[in-house]
């Protein structure tokens, strides 16, 4: 392969012909612009240019033998030969700064958060933790599992509970799972390897993002035990076609499941996100004003509808979950449908603001549909857990198991990866067994409405509904 230099590849800087280099080769990306899941802007901004380190802040390196064709590279350039990008990118490092505490010293999930905040760069704590609009319903999600009391049952002589469970017929080790969430990467170098080796150690199930910075192959391969539960979300791409080679090569490298998550046609406004790039684009004018968030899912279709389910059947037999439910109606709906679960979610709070909290959705269900709970059909929750008892609330209310996102995310920053993640499923493995303890129970299926006052929030409950 030959040697390019600086002048060839500077000379293919537009549109109509774009080479960048990443960690040594060059490619021409000309066809490939118009279809890159984050934007044609991302590409344009390092056309001509050495594009190694805004790739690495995002992607894993064995997503360009996916994304590109062997013959899109044109030759290779010797280091520091080309200009950068000059994007700011999110960077992964300690270097230079205080040393982050101990992780025996981070004792519940607030902890792992303020750490974040403090060594996440400031574009990376934007796209992981803003909320839509004024983030109430961020807010909400978290206040709702405050409305709900517990109903401690004494003198009941427990010596041992048993916290196990199962997802979709895998077992775990606890009625948690990892949520789907995009771009670890920003949060640790290993990124959902990461994740996945916690999870692997801990028993618990991963669901891994439609837009992951890490090929499922790499997080299978990454995998502490060989059946540890992986399951892959599914975002339905504008270009169908994608879609289908996405559930395929899930299909082929061993997923247990397809999550597909459909409360997203469109991007909520998560302001702080959009703020920080609006500073960028003052100070680089070729830059436009969107988040991190609204430029990877610039390739979602907005167009989908309840026959999504009946493609997704006829290309792949995978259980498949419905992620992103918010009503009793669409719970019976999906129900109907024959789907193998239903994730209760807004989002984080990251869509539609004032969309009512998930557990509210789940008190719904039980008002209204309670034929649904203990079904075929599992139900999940997830949004604004952040103690063992939130956990526990959720089961005895219904649900089979909850989904952390953000949590899962801080607990890789500041270097802390893979063990910063045991660390914090540990600390809820603690707060879960020692209130299973103060409610009476051995075991998850004791767990029941009768161990709960949720009359607060039942406050919350829509009047009625028409199934």
């Amino acid at each position: 392969m030959s040697f390019l230099t600086r002048e060839e590849v500077e000379k293919h800087s537009t549109r109509e012909s774009c080479w960048v280099a990443i960690h040594g080769s060059v490619y021409d990306v000309t066809d490939f612009i118009d279809s890159h899941p984050g934007g044609a802007h991302v590409i344009l901004r390092c056309a001509g240019k050495d594009a190694t380190a805004d790739f690495d802040s995002v992607h894993d390196k064995e997503l360009l033998l996916q994304a590109l064709a062997p013959s899109t590279v044109k030759g290779i350039i010797q280091p520091d030969t080309l200009a950068q990008s000059t994007r700011t990118h999110p960077q992964v490092s300690v270097e230079g700064s205080k040393a982050p505490p101990p992780l025996a010293s981070l004792i519940n999930l607030h902890d792992f958060e303020k750490v974040a905040q403090e060594y996440l760069p400031p574009h990376a704590w934007a796209y992981y933790f803003s909320g839509a609009d004024d983030e109430i319903s961020k807010r909400e999600g978290q206040k709702a599992y405050q409305k709900v009391s517990l109903r401690p049952r004494i003198l009941r002589s427990i010596r041992s509970v048993d916290t196990t469970t199962s997802i979709l017929g895998k077992p775990v080790s606890l009625p948690v799972y990892m949520s789907p969430t995009g771009i670890a990467k920003f949060a640790h170098p290993d990124g959902e390897c990461a994740l996945a080796v916690a999870a692997g150690h801990e028993g618990l199930a991963q669901v891994l993002a439609n837009s992951s910075s890490m090929t499922i192959e790499a997080v299978q391969a990454a995998r502490a035990t060989p059946n540890q539960p992986l399951f892959q979300q599914l975002y339905v791409n504008k270009d169908i076609e994608k879609s289908e080679e996405l559930v395929r090569r899930a299909e082929r490298a061993g997923a247990s499941g397809i999550w597909v998550t459909v409360d997203s046609p469109v991007v909520g406004k998560r302001e702080m996100d959009e703020r920080l790039n609006l500073e960028v684009q003052t100070k680089d004018s070729s830059e436009k004003g969107q988040g991190v968030a609204k430029i990877m899912a610039s390739s979602i279709s907005p167009f989908i509808d309840w026959d999504i389910l009946t493609w997704l059947r006829g290309i792949t037999s995978l259980p498949v979950v419905v992620k992103g439910i918010q009503c009793v109606e669409d719970a019976v709906l999906a129900y109907q449908h024959g789907v193998q679960g239903i994730v209760l979610s807004n989002h984080g709070g990251r869509s539609q603001d004032t969309a009512q909290p998930p557990l509210v959705t789940l008190l719904e269900i039980r008002r209204y549909a309670p034929f649904l709970i203990g079904s075929k059909m599992q139900i999940f929750i997830d949004g604004g857990i952040r103690r063992g008892t939130d956990v526990l609330k959720a089961i005895a209310l219904g649900a089979t198991a909850v989904g952390l996102g953000r949590p899962f995310l801080f607990s890789l920053v500041a270097g802390y990866g893979a063990e910063g993640t045991r660390r914090a499923i540990n600390i809820l493995r603690q707060e879960i067994e020692a209130n299973m303890v103060f409610l009476g129970v051995t075991q998850l299926s004791e767990l029941g409405p009768h161990l709960v006052n949720s009359m607060r929030l039942e406050r919350d409950v829509v009047g009625s509904v028409k199934l």
